[in-house]
């Protein structure tokens, strides 16, 4: 089998540049007036808290609650203190050492695609994702070094729905030591992943020292906190598990349809959500993060890649430096196909955010069809993708040995620089290497990779991951204890569904 079909091929250290502050849309000017309506928004407009709890403890800080309406108004002095005391330096814990994150506002990580309801799979069949596509996603991502943060690519369709998160997470635990970055259906998720989680990591005290996991809070555009997503963040809160505070709104639908105007909404969303975490628990870490889109009038659907939701994610990034955050955008592919849309929509979006500082690159692997779809031959590429605008975003490196003086000296007007040691040293340091990137003439490529095209080649390459990649496994005790609590949790929350008036 040819050497370029074999998951060993794959770099074992990626590359993770720091971000070189090469790109900002926005003037300080603009930044400035744009963060004076941001805080009108919040002190005159406010948000909608559906929870008492919450809106006792926005009272209780000095915050105007009008308790009829759920209306919470926030004065720039308390959003100011919560700012004062949110983190932009701590730690995301894999299972294993070797993939914690370290969170910065100069570094660039990626987060692998979110919650499709179908797959493109490896047959080419577009289908109901299942329970065993949730599974052989996790192996398939875990495998791919670019991607650095785990999410669970598909909610499978053959399982119940109700508390689907909990078999979510208990499936994912077998399948990566990475970061699981998870989701869930209220409050009660939270205290059952942290049991789920304390089975792997072996005490609920683990957990809270190093947990493998966080939690995304999705939050309603316009200015909507649900009572749902609140009861989760009072409960990370209690248990200290780090929260991703997501708004989603789509210009022109849940967003006023200028991008200066859904910046403006998603922030103040997200400042209301961070606020409330730090008057819950001073120091809690907090990402700012959207996966924010353009609507398309026309058939009444989130649009993706368009050039106006780029802008958006990435002045986005900009306010979220302002505010001296660790920022997390993505709005995956509208292709439904991984086809040269699929490449041009993701290079649109991978190299940009790499540069205006997207320390966080969520929905970055195989997302497609408006977010509904995943498809393994997309992973695949996107993570070549990555590689590639990683590289990019490295920049370029002058010291004396870069600059080579001696060894153009050497070589002297006339020579060549094959045969110098320089170039055999440095090479793979200062030439990036693709895996599934075609570089030679048509001969070679029928020869050598027998005439087949970017998706056959991914398909290949897929496939054999599949094949060969087992992470590191937990025991088999782990795994029944994991399954049987994940199946009773799921139980209760259903029976708790069903009692409801």
């Amino acid at each position: 089998m040819p050497a370029f079909l074999l998951p060993h091929c794959l770099p074992l250290v990626a590359v993770r540049p720091q971000l070189p502050r090469l790109l900002e849309f926005l003037t300080e000017a603009q930044v400035l007036s744009l963060h004076t309506s941001i805080l009108r928004v919040l002190s005159e407009i406010g948000v909608r808290v559906d929870w008492r709890p919450a809106l006792e403890v926005f009272a209780g800080h000095g915050c105007k609650v009008d308790f009829e309406t759920r209306i919470v108004r926030i004065p720039e002095e308390t959003m100011q203190t919560a700012l004062a005391t949110c983190p932009h330096d701590f730690t995301l814990f894999g299972t294993d050492r070797k993939h914690d994150i370290q969170v910065t506002l100069e570094d660039i990580y990626t987060v692998a695609g979110s919650s499709a309801l179908h797959v493109l799979d490896l047959d080419g069949q577009h289908r109901p994702a299942s329970l065993r596509d949730l599974a052989d996603f996790t192996r398939l991502i875990d495998a791919l070094p670019m991607a650095d943060i785990m999410h669970a690519m598909v909610v499978p369709q053959d399982i119940r729905q109700e508390a689907f998160d909990r078999i979510l997470f208990s499936t994912i635990m077998r399948y990566t030591t990475k970061h699981y970055y998870s989701q869930g259906q209220g409050g009660s998720s939270v205290d059952d992943q942290v049991q789920l989680a304390s089975v792997v990591q072996g005490s609920r005290e683990a957990v809270r020292a190093r947990p493998c996991f966080s939690f995304v809070i999705c939050l309603n555009s316009p200015l909507v906190h649900s009572a749902e997503r609140v009861q989760e963040m009072m409960e990370c809160a209690r248990h200290r598990i780090p929260v991703w505070l997501e708004a989603t709104n789509m210009m022109g639908a849940t967003a006023p349809i200028s991008i200066a105007g859904a910046l403006i909404e998603q922030t103040a969303n997200v400042l209301a959500a961070l606020t409330l975490m730090q008057l819950l628990n001073p120091g809690h870490p907090c990402i700012f993060s959207i996966a924010s889109g353009g609507f398309n009038l026309r058939s009444g659907t989130y649009v993706a890649a368009s050039p106006e939701a780029v802008l958006l994610h990435c002045a986005t990034a900009q306010m979220a430096r302002h505010y001296n955050l660790p920022f997390q955008g993505g709005s995956g592919l509208d292709s439904c196909l991984p086809d040269a849309q699929a490449g041009y929509e993701r290079a649109m979006q991978a190299v940009p955010f790499s540069l205006a500082g997207v320390n966080f690159i969520h929905l970055a692997f195989g997302m497609m069809g408006q977010l509904l779809t995943s498809s393994y031959e997309q992973a695949v590429i996107d993570n070549e993708i990555f590689a590639a605008v990683f590289r990019l975003a490295e920049g370029i490196t002058v010291t004396p040995d870069t600059m080579a003086v001696e060894n153009i000296r050497q070589a002297g007007p006339g020579g060549q620089f094959l045969n110098q040691k320089h170039t055999l040293l440095n090479y793979r340091q200062h030439q990036w290497q693709p895996q599934l990137t075609v570089r030679m003439g048509w001969d070679e490529f029928q020869r050598e990779r027998g005439g087949k095209d970017m998706r056959q080649r991914a398909r290949d390459l897929a496939r054999q991951i599949l094949k060969e990649h087992r992470p590191p496994p937990l025991s088999e005790a782990q795994v029944q204890e994991l399954d049987r609590r994940a199946i009773e949790m799921q139980n209760r929350a259903a029976a708790r569904t069903y009692a409801k008036p």
